[in-house]
């Protein structure tokens, strides 16, 4: 009994699914029917604009042949009148060969000119520039000249007040070192004289006392600490005129060197180095 159910079921599933496969290839076999037909249309459609595209194509090409035919003839025509019109241009040519190698030959002197040209234009060029520059280098100088002109007249003015001062500061200077130059001098003179007379007076003392040797030992002892305190003075005076004789002296080279700076001959100055009155000090 489950066999002939399941048989009964078996056959109206087959049944079933016969039916639909049937009914599903009928559907396609319509379907690629419509397809087809479509397809053939289309193709039909193509296949005359195709036909209609070339057949317009192959009238074109007629026509441009025929064109084609006609120019070429033209050219042909062209083509003999060129011939014809070469043959005159060579006659013409053997003619001008003569004139056109004196016309190369001139070309190639002008265009030699035309270089030496350009050559000498660039040179003008380079000159004007140049002289421009040499121009401004001169106004430049010239400034300049004016500039060192003002401040050289400066200068000599500064130059004169300087001279007049160090004149002045020589004169001051040289009267005050003479001055007390002479005082120096005359004092050490009235020592020197002083010291004179006093030995003498020892002297003469000495002389006509008649003293022990131990009191006479004693005064020679004072008088030798007075005469070295009297020579230590006169080498005291002496040092301070040595001193004296120096400064003047430097102060005078140091004005020759500043006349020497500012261009004024040594031969104005008018002053003499002063010489030291004890040689060796």
């Amino acid at each position: 009994e489950m066999e002939d159910k399941y048989s009964r079921k078996m056959q109206a599933l087959r049944d079933e699914m016969d039916l639909r496969r049937k009914t599903e290839i009928h559907e396609l076999e319509e379907r690629k029917n419509t397809q087809i037909s479509e397809l053939m249309e289309n193709h039909e459609g193509a296949f005359g604009a195709i036909k209609n595209y070339y057949n317009d194509i192959t009238a074109k090409n007629l026509a441009l042949i025929n064109l084609l035919k006609e120019q070429v003839e033209d050219l042909k025509k062209k083509e003999a009148l060129l011939e014809k019109e070469k043959a005159d241009v060579l006659l013409q040519n053997k003619g001008l060969t003569e004139p056109l190698q004196e016309a190369q030959e001139l070309v190639a002197e002008l265009q030699k000119k035309l270089v030496h040209y350009y050559r000498d234009k660039e040179a003008l060029m380079n000159s004007k520039a140049h002289l421009k520059i040499t121009q401004k280098e001169l106004k430049d100088l010239q400034w300049e000249h004016e500039v060192l002109e003002q401040r050289f007249s400066k200068v000599q003015a500064e130059r004169d007040e300087l001279y007049q001062k160090f004149t002045k500061a020589i004169n001051e200077v040289q009267q005050k070192t003479g001055f007390k130059n002479l005082l120096l001098e005359r004092k050490l003179q009235g020592l020197l004289s002083l010291l004179e007379q006093k030995e003498v007076e020892l002297a003469e003392f000495i002389a006509t006392s008649d003293l022990d040797p131990s009191a006479l030992s004693l005064v020679s002892h004072k008088l030798e600490d007075v005469l070295n305190s009297k020579n230590a003075t006169i080498q005291d005076l002496q040092l301070q005129l040595a001193r004296v004789c120096k400064a003047h002296n430097d102060m005078l080279q140091t004005f020759e060197a500043k006349l020497t700076a500012f261009g004024i001959p040594l031969d104005n100055l008018g002053f003499q180095p002063l010489s030291f009155p004890f040689p060796g000090q």
